[in-house]
């Protein structure tokens, strides 16, 4: 591929996406206004920073980190923990997009870990951002391929990492569609952590070189086993809303649009059965609650908030049958108490979302057909029966029903995903390995393993 090709590649990109920029802003500042606190930081999405910031990272050893959003931020979280021995001298720094990612990093890191908002992809944003971070290298979790960031950190010479790789058969049919673009993209990576076989070889036709591919498992499984501080008690929260300690929970969690209408069907047909049936429903975006809310209330879920339930709050026992969680970062603590786990956005939408958690919990846990963004997790907890997967809403229902009633098959199914995750550990310190192999030339010290 030739110098004029490569430009004619990058003046093509940029028109497009200011134009989708322009076009795709409003919607965009509209989904800010709704999660709130957007104003913080804002100027740094365009690679602007504080006086504060800049004394930060001055004559520093920078790492560059880049969660997405939420479920990045806790892979994000344990990757720190692990690399920080190793690199005592390193200043690191985490990037999010969402707002919602950011206040799980406040929450999560420490305050010497300094943490940004990602920049917009036009070239004058990401060349003012990196030229300012001037990072010893970067590190991307999971496929977050922006063009221009890109670009501009292979002309300054910035090793780049991919940890946590994962192509959905959707996103890799599109790297392949757009080869011209990506593949250079691809092959400009210094190391690329996959998930699974079929991650490499994926990765290996869409331009990573094969000699930058390592086989390190999926960061989801040690994050699963996260040991932060404990930011909630469930037991005692469902105590104030008047659930007994003998009630059986059915948590949903990541739930999508139009998935609360029928797990509320099927929750207040199972009641009938199970008259002490409490139901937990945590939306996966918290903005969408109020229509969420609305579904339950319409079809006869008596629920409170999350959100209103402080320390003098207190139902009698029966008052309540349900809780909408409209929060962030809880939904692990919901998890614990679950007799059965319903995990979301995999009866109606493509994709799904991490059964991983839950799992390793020792939980009974269901889901729809649509997992496709987790396929060789799903097949690996199949294959050890320690899932359930349904085709559909009735069988969902069956399958609910079957587990609220009968104690061992939760406890065998829970133990068999539990066992599961324990076999599969060890992402995080083969995933660390990769990335000091890549940087031993640049001059940062690196502690011996302990």
């Amino acid at each position: 591929m030739g110098r004029g090709w490569i430009r004619n590649v990058r003046i093509l990109y940029n028109i497009l996406f200011w134009g989708f920029f322009v076009v795709s802003s409003p919607y965009y500042f509209w989904r800010l206004l709704r999660r709130g606190n957007w104003r913080a930081g804002f100027g740094e999405r365009f690679g602007q920073y504080d006086t504060k910031f800049k004394q930060a990272i001055t004559n520093r050893h920078n790492l560059w980190l880049h969660a997405v959003s939420v479920g990045e931020v806790n892979l994000c979280t344990q990757l720190i923990q692990a690399l920080e021995p190793r690199l005592p001298n390193a200043k690191i720094i985490v990037s999010t997009t969402t707002t919602t990612g950011m206040g799980e990093l406040k929450k999560k890191l420490p305050t010497h870990v300094s943490k940004i908002y990602y920049p917009v992809d036009r070239r004058k944003f990401v060349s003012r951002a990196l030229i300012t971070v001037n990072p010893e290298a970067i590190i991307l979790v999971e496929a977050e391929i922006w063009p221009n960031f890109i670009w501009r950190a292979v002309t300054l010479g910035i090793p780049l990492f991919l940890v946590n790789a994962r192509l959905s058969e959707r996103s890799y049919c599109g790297y392949r569609r757009f080869g011209f673009l990506f593949r250079p993209l691809f092959a400009s990576f210094t190391g690329v952590g996959a998930q699974s076989e079929t991650d490499a070889a994926r990765l290996r036709k869409i331009g990573c070189r094969p000699e930058a591919i390592h086989l390190v498992g999926s960061l989801k499984f040690d994050a699963a086993r996260q040991n932060g501080p404990r930011t909630l008690d469930v037991a005692v929260l469902l105590a104030q809303l008047g659930v007994t300690a003998k009630a059986p929970i059915l948590v949903c969690g990541s739930t999508h649009a139009g998935e609360e209408t029928i797990l509320a069907d099927i929750y207040i047909r199972l009641r009938q059965r199970f008259p002490e049936l409490f139901l937990i429903v945590v939306p996966r975006h918290f903005e969408r609650s109020r229509d969420a809310g609305r579904e339950l209330a319409t079809r006869g879920v008596k629920f409170a908030l999350r959100s209103k339930i402080n320390g003098n709050t207190r139902f009698k026992p029966g008052e309540l049958n349900g809780l909408l969680v409209n929060t962030t970062g809880e939904l692990r603590y919901f998890y614990e108490v679950a007799t059965v786990v319903f995990v979301g956005k995999s009866l109606l939408a493509n994709g799904g979302q991490n059964p991983i958690e839950p799992a390793a919990l020792g939980k009974a846990v269901v889901f729809g057909p649509n997992m496709q963004n987790f396929t060789d997790v799903v097949d690996i907890f199949r294959k050890r029966d320690a899932v359930v997967q349904v085709r559909d809403a009735a069988e969902l229902e069956a399958t609910f029903a079957e587990l609220l009633g009968n104690k061992g098959r939760c406890e065998q199914l829970g133990g068999n995903a539990a066992q599961v995750v324990r076999e599969n550990l060890g992402a995080v310190d083969r995933t660390v390995e990769m990335i000091l192999k890549g940087v031993e030339k640049s001059g940062i010290y690196m502690a011996p393993k302990r």
